[in-house]
């Protein structure tokens, strides 16, 4: 493979800014989707996607990380035959899990969304079924470059996924509706967006890996193709039990829920659905912070792995430390934005829909935008204690927060004082658990870790005072201005007002505006340190 390796912080920016162009288009697809559909008709698409999300974490949550850190340590040894035998044999398990659980999620489709209280989302289950066996191909090639510090074709495949799924699905959706079809038709044909999108980027990773992949031969022992599959388990399997419990949460969540509004409350499955629909609108929007911080989660791992590998502790605490103080900075703001002006963004995103349907996602939002933060402090957490070989905690410590909002689901829910406003709480409390225990297994287990007082007091009170600003401003600009632009508006200065308070308050450091696009411009404009 020609040599792109990037450093930590240039690959996780890399990363980070591919996110920002694919949650772009991922807004033109999903916000216009949700204007378009109805209620219920997200209620069906969600219901596959749960679905789908579980066999996919069944099938390439932690055997790409693994695959990743394998590949990343025997490349800072030089071992060029045991990298590529490892790929090889990377290659048949994830075909095999891949076939396996699409075919489940093909054959079975009637029977799942049965279980899901979703009979109607039979179609948009089987639409989405082959997509999981080409995640797992997508995955291989990933896992391999990532390994290799090479994150520039996962960011060019995400980008190229994303976008087919805008064209596709939205397009599909649009004339399955101008057609007359149901809602549930309409879902199936917005997520056939997801698996056409899926298909192209594995397309484009193939013709990629047959132009770049070294054909190189190395002197060194390969080792047995089962003590690479052993250890490609031993790693793999416990973030994916982790990542997989977390998926099942959010499927029992949304079955739970929907049985219980059927049963307790005597809604039909149509009332059930439109009610949990509310939720996803919030839902989209609680996600995405989080899917900022995944990048830094993939290129961190690697990263400290090498680093270790290596012998080289400070090194790895380097990466530790810089990975929370970038953490703090981007979740912090956006999980107190997305609570103090819930209702404005909501209005300003879904202008089709009711005030009703606002009101109620926004009570929503209030509270999962807090919940996003520990989201993000969640998904660092898991990457930071997999990278030092501690990859049961993550496991131990999700199973304790899913219990928890599973419990917290039935007493809530069926409660006549809650109903489903029970859901974003419990949703709240289960993310805030997973994240006290992770820290605390980090205090433990990593010597290496930085200080938390230090890590999020300054971009936390600025943070709070972004916050605060935001609110007034927005108070203030909603008199004067029409409610989108007075929305917008408020978001821009918020922005301002925080990058600046966090430069006073010294929460930006040299380390970080490097990670940063034109970061060396910006570390000499600012005489950072």
């Amino acid at each position: 493979m020609t040599r792109g390796k990037q450093s930590f912080l240039g690959g996780a920016a890399l990363l980070t800014v591919t996110m920002l162009i694919t949650k772009a288009i991922g807004a033109l697809y999903k916000i216009p989707l949700g204007n378009l559909l109805d209620e219920q008709g997200m209620n069906y698409f969600y219901a596959a996607y749960n679905i789908y999300n579980l066999l996919l974490m069944v099938s390439t949550a932690g055997l790409p990380l693994a695959l990743s850190r394998l590949v990343s340590q025997a490349e800072a040894l030089g071992r060029v035959n045991r990298r590529r035998r490892t790929v090889s044999v990377a290659f048949w398990l994830f075909l095999l899990l891949g076939a396996v659980s699409s075919g489940m999620m093909f054959f079975l489709a009637g029977d799942l969304a049965g279980w899901m209280h979703n009979t109607q989302a039979e179609n948009a289950i089987r639409v989405l079924s082959p997509a999981v066996l080409c995640v797992c191909l997508v995955s291989v090639i990933r896992g391999y470059t990532q390994g290799m510090g090479d994150m520039r074709p996962t960011a060019a495949s995400e980008i190229i996924e994303s976008g087919s799924k805008l064209v596709v699905g939205l397009g599909l959706a649009w004339w399955l509706l101008r057609q007359g079809y149901p809602s549930h038709i309409a879902a199936a044909g917005a997520i056939a967006g997801v698996t056409a999108g899926v298909i192209l980027s594995l397309l484009a990773l193939t013709v990629w890996t047959a132009t770049h992949l070294s054909r190189d031969r190395g002197r060194d022992d390969p080792g047995q193709s089962r003590d690479i599959l052993r250890q490609l388990l031993a790693i793999g399997v416990p973030i994916t039990v982790g990542s997989v419990s977390l998926s099942v949460i959010n499927l029992l969540d949304q079955s739970i829920t929907m049985g219980i509004l059927q049963t307790s409350w005597g809604l039909t499955e149509p009332e059930a659905a439109g009610l949990y629909g509310t939720y996803s609108y919030a839902g989209n929007l609680f996600a995405l912070p989080a899917a900022f911080i995944y990048p830094l989660t993939i290129s961190l791992i690697p990263a400290i792995g090498a680093a270790l590998a290596r012998g080289d502790r400070s090194a790895a605490g380097r990466h530790t430390a810089a990975a929370f103080r970038l953490t703090a900075l981007l979740a912090l703001p956006a999980g107190v934005g997305l609570s103090v002006l819930a209702r404005p963004i909501l209005e300003l995103l879904y202008p089709a829909k009711e005030a009703a349907t606002l009101e109620a996602a926004a009570y929503h939002l209030e509270i999962l935008g807090i919940g996003s933060i520990f989201v993000c402090l969640m998904a660092l957490s898991n990457g930071i204690l997999q990278a030092y070989g501690r990859e049961k905690v993550p496991l131990w410590t999700l199973l304790a927060g899913g219990g928890l909002k599973i419990a917290l689901n039935y007493l809530m829910i069926s409660n006549p004082d809650y109903g489903i406003r029970g859901l974003p709480v419990s949703t709240l409390c289960c993310y805030a658990l997973i994240t006290v225990l992770n820290l605390g297994a980090i205090a433990r287990y990593v010597p290496e870790r930085p200080d938390y007082f230090r890590v999020f007091s300054r971009p936390g009170l600025a943070a709070l005072g972004m916050g605060a600003a935001a609110w007034w401003l927005h108070r203030l600009l909603a008199d004067l201005l029409p409610g989108g632009l007075a929305t917008l508006l408020a978001v821009a200065l918020a922005a301002v007002i925080y990058a600046g308070a966090a430069l006073l308050l010294g929460a930006v450091g040299r380390e970080e505006a490097m990670a940063l696009p034109g970061g060396e411009r910006l570390v000499r404009w600012l005489r950072l340190k």
